[in-house]
């Protein structure tokens, strides 16, 4: 929990939930924030397993998996692998295009080639390749304002991607073990899901467990969820963020491998849609611990 990212607050609010549900059910746990003694931390402690709720860089990314894996430590989420692509926005998403999984258009920007953004068709939305918590991403529909929210996700990344906005309906579905869980559909009160809408309790953000969908849009949307997750090569528990069109046709944008986890995040809430509650979620996950080398 905790470490250096942008996501690092949040990241401890996470493992200080998921701690005090592991103790609930019986678990001696002993947290741990991530920093440059993390190796001889975990040498000392020599766990039976790491449950990982470090959002961000060094925590999706694949690193501290791998590091558990060179330490013999079972890790609950999914692999070095999927974490380090599932991190990676553009990867994710040419990895889903060529599973023929739909994707919003979009493009690969650098300072060098600032000019590949003009390719997606406005509006389009900016944001750092591997950032999360919709920390510097904006949307832009002027092609005026394109520079500056390039430069704006460049300060967070030397890559970043420019996607086409999909209008429509934003929902998420979590994925335990290639089983969807219901669905759920997030309201923000501004229209777009920021850092504000998703940690601001003043924001307004409405979340509606289930999702008031016709029937054959949430199947469709729990299918196309559970075929990115496994054509990323997940495990464990994740959450598949998507938007729908005009015409309710789902477009994946990202799969999160450690989403949220307090009882109030999307993924618990999606959990308890079906009786699973925040101490038996956090179980499950356990459960569900990655063995190294597998």
């Amino acid at each position: 929990m905790g470490g250096t990212s942008s996501e690092r607050e949040i990241s401890l609010t996470s493992g200080r939930a998921a701690a005090q549900a592991l103790s609930a059910l019986g678990h001696r746990v002993t947290p741990v924030d991530v920093g440059p003694g993390v190796a001889l931390a975990l040498a000392q402690l020599r766990p039976d397993a790491a449950f990982i709720a470090l959002h961000g860089r060094g925590g999706e990314d694949g690193a501290i998996q791998g590091l558990l894996e060179v330490m013999g430590i079972p890790y609950t989420g999914s692999g070095v692998l999927a974490s380090a692509a599932c991190c990676d926005k553009i990867v994710t998403k040419q990895l889903l295009a060529a599973s023929h999984i739909p994707t919003p258009a979009f493009a690969q920007v650098t300072a060098a080639n600032r000019a590949a953004a003009r390719q997606v068709p406005l509006p389009v939305v900016v944001k750092p390749n591997r950032g999360g918590s919709s920390i510097g991403l904006v949307v832009v529909r002027d092609p005026a304002e394109l520079d500056a929210a390039i430069d704006l996700a460049l300060a967070e990344d030397s890559r970043v991607l420019a996607e086409r906005l999909v209008q429509g309906r934003e929902i998420t579905v979590g994925v335990i073990a290639g089983e969807a869980l219901p669905v759920v559909e997030i309201v923000p009160a501004a229209g777009l899901f920021t850092y504000q809408a998703k940690y601001d309790k003043t924001a307004g953000t409405r979340y509606i467990t289930p999702a008031e969908l016709p029937a054959p849009v949430t199947e469709r949307a729990q299918t196309v969820a559970v075929q990115a997750y496994q054509a990323l090569g997940c495990a464990g528990a994740a959450r598949v963020d998507i938007m729908l069109d005009a015409m309710l046709a789902p477009s994946v944008l990202e799969i999160n491998t450690i989403p949220g986890m307090t009882p109030t995040s999307l993924l618990p809430k999606a959990a308890a849609a079906v009786g699973m509650d925040f101490n038996h979620l956090i179980g499950r996950m356990l459960e569900l611990a990655v063995e190294p080398g597998l």
